[in-house]
């Protein structure tokens, strides 16, 4: 099955690539010259469609969309849906996280607890009325410095409590797997399975 990831973020096309493995040939939309679609929805769920609906309706294929964020407590769900663009420009993860590091400064480790969320939708066309939707979490804590060199995005300053180490030191196939993105994938293909 040909799919369009409705995104041009590289970090999230190689993770499902990985995830989808050869069932799925999985092209970025930048591949077709599509733009990023305008996120104005008001959740994860309502972005992750949108963005579906503008890759298909602009290629003609099925497409699948991903809203993904860090959702931290001690900043009421903050960055959240704003994940991407935290310290302003979209895509500059350095700034986001210096920024996060920044707005935690004086929040104790204990009251750190975070999470990742991702939110997938996958639709057949563009006007498909029962899109399958599937998230996924990944609870952890933010630290107060980065560590690792692996990932992208927040994954320097994550620390997943389950595999008692950050995000960023876990390899590859592990992080996929247990991931936030990973469990949300492990949810859609079991979706995909039903008849």
């Amino acid at each position: 099955m040909k799919l369009v990831l409705a995104s041009s973020n590289t970090g999230k096309l190689a993770e499902l690539r990985e995830l989808l493995g050869s069932d799925f040939g999985l092209h970025a939309q930048s591949e077709f010259g599509v733009a990023d679609a305008e996120e104005t929805g008001l959740s994860f769920i309502e972005n992750a469609i949108l963005k579906a609906r503008h890759a298909a309706r602009a290629t003609g294929l099925p497409a699948l969309g991903d809203d993904s964020g860090l959702c931290v407590d001690a900043l009421h769900g903050a960055p959240g849906l704003y994940s991407a663009r935290y310290a302003g420009r979209h895509g500059d993860s350095e700034a986001n996280i210096d920024k996060l590091l920044h707005e935690l400064d004086s929040v104790p480790d204990d009251a750190r607890d975070a999470r990742f969320v991702c939110v997938l939708a996958l639709v057949r066309h563009a006007d498909d009325p029962m899109p399958l939707v599937a998230e996924g979490t990944w609870e952890g804590r933010i630290l107060r410095e980065r560590r690792g060199g692996n990932g992208f995005g927040y994954d320097p300053v994550f620390f997943s409590p389950a595999h008692g180490c950050g995000a960023a030191e876990l390899p590859a196939d592990v992080k996929n797997r247990d991931s936030h993105r990973g469990v949300a994938l492990a949810k859609l293909r079991d979706g995909l399975r039903q008849p």
